[in-house]
């Protein structure tokens, strides 16, 4: 399985238009998960920001949201962000662009948020721009920071590393509460939040 833990000026460059870090001035780091909600995963994830009085964003699937409504609530009423994630975790690349756009905006329908971010980061220039065009405000949250926690090859611990050792103030980092990361996610987030408190930076949502 190949992925880049950290992204490249590259892919920033090409995705100019698409947001990959925010502004460091803040001293605030920005935990994101996607993939839920998930009845395991979620509530802890909510537990264990709710410790180190942090908030962070969701960007759920559509079909998750509408199994689990009360999970997506609650996510609401702790002040954490939420952004759409398609309807059914499509990956761009293989889909075409008036499919996905519309299970786009499918999820939108359980998913008030401009936010949306592409499953597997795979979204085509053109499939940005029409989706722009059919959600007007829609804002392409990416990241700068991958936990990789969703690799069953990898440790929890190495998930903390790939974290630790990458992100800074402004980082978007990339975490998944789903039941493929869980053994990882599990391990890494308390490790993670803790070490943000050590180095005095905050915990905050992708504003809207």
């Amino acid at each position: 399985m190949f992925y880049l833990t950290s992204t490249p000026g590259i892919l920033k460059a090409l995705y100019s238009s698409c947001t990959w870090q925010l502004s460091p001035a803040r001293q605030a780091v920005y935990l994101t998960f996607d993939d839920g909600p998930h009845p395991q995963a979620t509530p802890f994830v909510m537990e264990q920001l709710k410790k180190y009085d942090a908030k962070a964003t969701f960007f759920c699937i559509g079909k998750n949201v509408m199994e689990h409504p009360g999970i997506y609530q609650q996510l609401l009423e702790e002040g954490h962000t939420v952004g759409n994630h398609t309807h059914n975790h499509l990956n761009g690349w293989k889909t075409r662009t008036g499919t996905y756009i519309d299970n786009i905006l499918e999820a939108g329908k359980y998913i008030d948020s401009p936010l949306f971010r592409p499953p597997y980061g795979r979204i085509t220039p053109f499939q940005v721009r029409q989706l722009k065009k059919r959600m007007p405000g829609a804002r392409i949250i990416m990241w700068d920071v991958l936990s990789a926690d969703f690799d069953t090859a990898l440790t929890g611990e190495a998930c903390v590393q790939h974290v630790v050792f990458r992100a800074k103030p402004g980082s978007i980092v990339v975490f998944h509460d789903s039941a493929k990361a869980w053994d990882r996610l599990s391990y890494a987030l308390p490790r993670v939040l803790e070490f943000c408190k050590k180095q005095k930076w905050k915990v905050e949502g992708i504003p809207l």
